[in-house]
């Protein structure tokens, strides 16, 4: 699903407060023409949705900015709330339309059934993310890792997995993804002798 969002630049000299009081919400959009930055200003339904179909990082969002001749692809870097109630303070933008590569995190999807989960071990998913390089208009949705050939004990490591064409892991190389535990063991019970006696038993 391509995310859309429709932005306008932001009055200059209008006050953040003021423009929330509005039902708009101010974003800056960063890196479409190098260190340069522009004040824009989202309408607050329009952020609202936004956030629960991008996440930080990681999810491309359409960029749509009718009064400025640029519109692209971008990724929200920050957003800034109140500390504990539902109010949403800021967003910032960084475009990734003008960039060859670029750094994002991206969900890690297990794939398949290990073996060593039929054997009575279980799957410990270490990395649910992983950082990758790749170009900004190839982006993958997620990192697919097939674990249906791991026996108990046996782990996945960054540089083992097998990532879209484009894409470089920029994690640590040795750095699990997945291990396969053995299964845990229950303590046995005690047999009688190795009961400790009660004190109250032998009329102490």
């Amino acid at each position: 699903m391509e995310v859309k969002v429709e932005c306008q630049k932001r009055a200059e000299g209008s006050k953040p407060n003021a423009l929330r009081r509005e039902g708009l919400i101010p974003a800056t959009l960063y890196g479409h023409q190098g260190a340069e930055s522009v004040a824009l200003t989202v309408p607050a339904k329009a952020a609202e949705t936004l956030l629960k179909q991008a996440d930080i990082n990681h999810t491309p969002i359409e960029v749509n900015i009718p009064d400025l001749p640029w519109n692209g692809k971008v990724l929200l870097r920050e957003v800034q709330t109140h500390p504990w109630k539902p109010i949403l303070y800021h967003l910032s933008f960084f475009s990734v339309a003008t960039q060859d590569t670029i750094q994002i995190s991206l969900p890690v999807n297990l794939v398949g059934t290990a073996v060593g989960v039929k054997q009575g071990g279980i799957v410990e998913h270490v990395m649910t993310e992983l950082q990758v390089e790749c170009a900004p208009d190839n982006i993958p949705e997620t990192i697919d890792v097939d674990i249906s050939n791991l026996d108990v004990g046996a782990s996945l490591h960054v540089h083992e997995i097998v990532l879209p064409a484009g894409a470089t892991a920029m994690d640590d190389p040795q750095r699990p993804v997945v291990n396969v535990l053995g299964a845990p063991t229950m303590a046995a019970e005690p047999s009688e002798e190795q009961k400790p006696t009660s004190l109250l038993s032998e009329g102490i």
